[in-house]
């Protein structure tokens, strides 16, 4: 290798190791982002700690950073509705139908004894009768004990009101018992037991209100007799009992419930809870001591666990990045292209927290306004459709955390599946995108599909959605998309001069005919120009075979001959048939003219502020060629005069550098394989063929591919991607072999 191609392989190593190739940068940008998903996430998830003391005034504003459970109105709260809860009573059902009936029995059977004076059953029923009527209640509450019917607290209610409503029979009643036939005892006794059991059906909390329409019912029975009805009214009255009680255990578990139905009632976030300079109360100081917001209780696992999971989404983007490896480079990006990703990572995370910010508890349907697609879309059209495919993941995760207002959860499902749903509408609505049109097309395919999945959402968990808030969060999603527009549209020209990023809006842009170099490559030169579109033809069939950007080639090519309107007569294809000037000048000073062209051309699209790649283009796609002819004819007129030539074949070789891509490897290779063919008078297939094959060869030999990254499988399918193109464009002009007569039959 010579000593120039030696200088100019340090030029490019030394370009190669700066900050745009630094793995120190690169690694540095990463941890940057790191750090932004730290700090985005921890808003939410780490909220700010005070140091603060009681009864000492605040040193800044304090307000809630998210909701934050009130335990002191909380308490309240409960103790209102427990209060509220009315007392509880339980029907306990005595039977006192069976007393009644027992007692009128034994009346019967004493009456009919003869043996007991009339003065002893009086006595025995005054006796007998009232603790009849004790031990009957005194048993069923026995039984419901040996039973667990019923709990110990109300079964004691039951003694202690039937006790306290006990009803004393008065004393004639008693005398005119002994009185009673067993003909009268049949007639009274379901006429007893019929007002008994008629009265019992009801509820009663108070027997002496039951006791009062016993009168009543006696008065409209078929008792005839006097005694009867008296006799009848008075032992109703007694077995008469209250059958509604006071519960005391289900009033208690009653008011338990109430209590644990009771809302939490909740500090709302963004509400102040002291002002600077306000003193600290015990119940301030308690309430951020119960939510863990004083800096006395750091615990310093969630943060780490926050760094892990930033982290984590680094680092993910990073592997993404780093499997595109190739020899010149390690990624598939260099620094600059990482440091516009990481802004565009910066804008769209600020977005989030700002839209965050008007959030609260009610009114998180304004979370769907934050232009997540933004950074989606940005990166499509200035980058590349896989890795934005990546960030929207990584966009979704995001947001379910940022715009999350749910106390208890970490993700938000419904935002995170809304950030993915319109991050993956803005990739595949504008990655084919060629004009600034097309934006707005696809700002309306993300409102759509914005609209669209809150409504699914709003469909899917109704418990949680109302008319009123579904109506809300479709117009913010929708707006949203709109915004989303607005901001790319605005941001667009922003990269694409910051970091000299050329996307497919930009390439279609330069296009335009109408471009004033375009205009004066036409009206100046139009050889020139239409060599430069048959190249542009060329190319980008090329490229795109091999994956390499087939628009950025076409486009290059557009402008790679640019400089050739400072001298179009120098150049065969601007000649027109007029005497060819290199006829009558030096070998060397045509060597000069013919290299110039290529510095001439990136100093024009300099001053018209093209972008670094078109104008590399222009400056590599000879790469450092040699000129044959104008050196063998320096050549021949040194040894026709008999000197010594005092020059080498370094000195006639463009300038270089070399093509550092391959878009300006296939221009090169295109632009040299249209001149070739464009010089055959009637080329045919074979001598297409081995042309190209002898230009690529020609190329390969003189290490003109060392500094990009075509291999030799590529190679061959840009020379049979231009051979099937150069077919297709100069088809009229290109004989092909005729097919032969088939042999006639019975002729050798």
């Amino acid at each position: 290798m010579t000593s120039k191609e030696l200088s100019k392989g340090k030029t490019f190593q030394h370009r190669m190791s700066g900050w745009k190739y630094s793995v120190a940068t690169r690694y540095l940008l990463f941890l940057f982002l790191v750090v932004l998903f730290y700090i985005g996430l921890a808003s939410k998830l780490l909220p700010e700690r005070y140091d603060i003391r009681v009864n000492q005034p605040s040193e800044k504003e304090i307000v809630a950073p998210m909701q934050l459970p009130n335990s002191k109105a909380t308490l309240k709260a409960q103790e209102e509705s427990a209060e509220r809860v009315q007392p509880m009573y339980t029907i306990v059902p005595i039977r006192n139908d069976n007393l009644i009936t027992g007692i009128l029995d034994r009346i019967e059977r004493l009456n009919q004894d003869d043996q007991v004076s009339r003065s002893d059953k009086i006595s025995i029923y005054k006796d007998e009768i009232p603790q009849r009527a004790r031990e009957f209640v005194q048993n069923f509450v026995n039984n419901s004990r040996n039973a667990d019917a019923y709990p110990e607290k109300l079964l004691d209610e039951v003694l202690q009101k039937t006790k306290e409503q006990t009803y004393r029979i008065p004393e004639e009643t008693f005398i005119k018992i002994p009185r009673l036939t067993s003909e009268d005892i049949a007639e009274m006794r379901p006429v007893a037991r019929e007002i008994v059991t008629g009265l019992m059906n009801d509820q009663i909390t108070d027997a002496q209100t039951a006791r009062a329409k016993v009168a009543e019912r006696v008065s409209t029975s078929t008792l005839t007799k006097r005694t009867s009805r008296e006799v009848v009214q008075e032992l109703a009255r007694l077995v008469i009992t209250a059958n509604k009680f006071y519960d005391d255990t289900a009033t208690k578990d009653a008011r338990v419930q109430a209590r644990e139905d009771t809302p939490t009632v909740y500090i709302k976030q963004g509400e102040v809870l002291v002002k600077k300079g306000e003193i600290i109360t015990q119940e301030i100081y308690t309430l951020l001591d119960e939510n863990e917001l004083l800096k006395d209780k750091i615990n310093y696992w969630p943060q780490f666990g926050l760094l892990m999971l930033s982290a984590m989404l680094a680092l993910g983007l990073f592997m993404y990045i780093r499997q595109f490896q190739s020899r010149t480079r390690r990624f598939k990006y260099n620094n600059a292209q990482l440091l516009m990703l990481v802004l565009i990572f910066v804008i769209t995370v600020g977005a989030m927290m700002l839209t965050a910010i008007l959030q609260d508890g009610e009114r998180s349907y304004l979370g769907y306004l934050a232009p997540i697609a933004l950074g989606a879309m940005l990166v499509t059209l200035l980058l590349d459709m896989s890795l934005a495919f990546v960030c929207a993941v990584i966009f979704s995760i995001l947001a379910s955390v940022i715009l999350n207002v749910r106390q208890g959860q970490i993700f938000d499902f419904n935002f995170g599946f809304f950030a993915l749903v319109v991050c993956l509408a803005s990739i595949f609505s504008t990655h084919r995108a060629s004009q600034r049109s097309t934006l707005f097309k696809g700002a309306i395919m993300v409102c759509l599909f914005g609209a669209v999945s809150v409504f699914t959402l709003a469909l899917i968990d109704q418990s949680n959605w109302t008319q009123t808030t579904t109506l809300y969060a479709v117009a913010f999603a929708f707006a949203g998309g709109l915004i989303t527009a607005i901001l790319v549209i605005g941001l667009m020209p922003f990269f694409e001069s910051t970091f000299g990023i050329l996307s497919a809006l930009k390439l279609v842009e330069l296009s335009n005919p109408n471009h004033p170099l375009l205009r004066k490559l036409l009206t100046e030169t139009p050889g020139t120009y239409h060599h430069s579109v048959m190249v542009g033809n060329l190319s980008e069939a090329a490229a795109e075979a091999i994956g390499a950007n087939g628009l950025l080639c076409r486009v290059g090519s557009y402008y790679h001959d640019i400089g050739k309107t400072k001298r179009p007569s120098y150049f065969i294809e601007n000649q027109n048939g007029m005497d060819n000037p290199h006829d009558t000048i030096e070998p060397k000073l045509s060597k000069s003219i013919i290299i110039a062209h290529a510095r001439d051309g990136v100093e024009m699209q300099l001053d018209y502020k093209l972008p670094k790649p078109i104008r590399d283009i222009a400056e590599q796609h000879h790469g450092t060629t040699f000129l044959h002819y104008f050196y063998h004819k320096a050549l021949r007129e040194a040894e026709e005069q008999g000197v010594e030539p005092d020059f080498t074949e370094d000195d006639f070789r463009y300038p270089g550098p070399k093509a550092q891509s391959k878009e300006a490897a296939v221009v090169g290779i295109a632009d040299s394989v249209e001149a070739a063919v464009r010089s055959l008078r009637k080329p045919t297939v074979e001598q297409v063929e081995s042309m190209i094959e002898k230009i690529i060869k020609s190329r390969l030999d003189d290490h003109q591919f060392n500094d990009c990254e075509l291999t030799m499988r590529e190679l061959d399918i840009v020379a049979q991607t231009l051979k099937e193109t150069v077919m297709g464009t100069f088809h009229s002009r290109i004989e092909y072999p005729e097919e032969r007569p088939k042999p006639e039959s019975g002729k050798t």
